[in-house]
């Protein structure tokens, strides 16, 4: 499914604006902590032309990421665009991974960077964008 920037644009003012209100109701659950978020930003445009499967996404998954966080992950879908390295305006589908894990998770850093490295090498990718932030969560 492909969505439109505008919609992607919409979801994300959504998210931004109703953050504070989800911030503020599991701050106040008995049960919230802070953990670590961390979204890694799959592009899947090939360089040779072609674009990253469905399975082949599925199967990367399956290989590379639910053994390192088998607790669990969400994956989003999206279109986006980024400069190359080499000047190019390159627009592609993208996946978007939402990693949710307590600070105390000492392997999570080499876990993520390992999934960051093996999707670029398998897939001949030039980068996969990684962000990290905190996030009050509440189960």
């Amino acid at each position: 499914m492909r969505f439109s920037r505008r919609f992607v644009l919409t979801a994300a003012a959504a998210m931004v604006l109703g953050g504070g209100a989800a911030s503020a109701a599991a701050a106040d659950a008995p049960d919230s902590s802070l953990w670590k978020r961390t979204e890694l930003y799959f592009g899947t445009s090939k360089p040779g032309g072609g674009e990253v499967s469905e399975k082949e996404f599925a199967d990367f998954s399956a290989k590379d990421i639910t053994p390192r966080f088998p607790d669990g992950f969400t994956q989003l879908e999206g279109t986006g665009q980024w400069r190359s390295g080499g000047g190019a305006v390159v627009r592609e589908h993208s996946i978007v991974l939402v990693v949710l894990y307590p600070p105390t998770n000492q392997h999570a850093n080499g876990d993520l960077e390992q999934i960051r490295t093996d999707y670029k090498h398998l897939f001949d990718q030039e980068s996969v964008l990684r962000t990290d932030s905190t996030a009050r969560v509440s189960f």
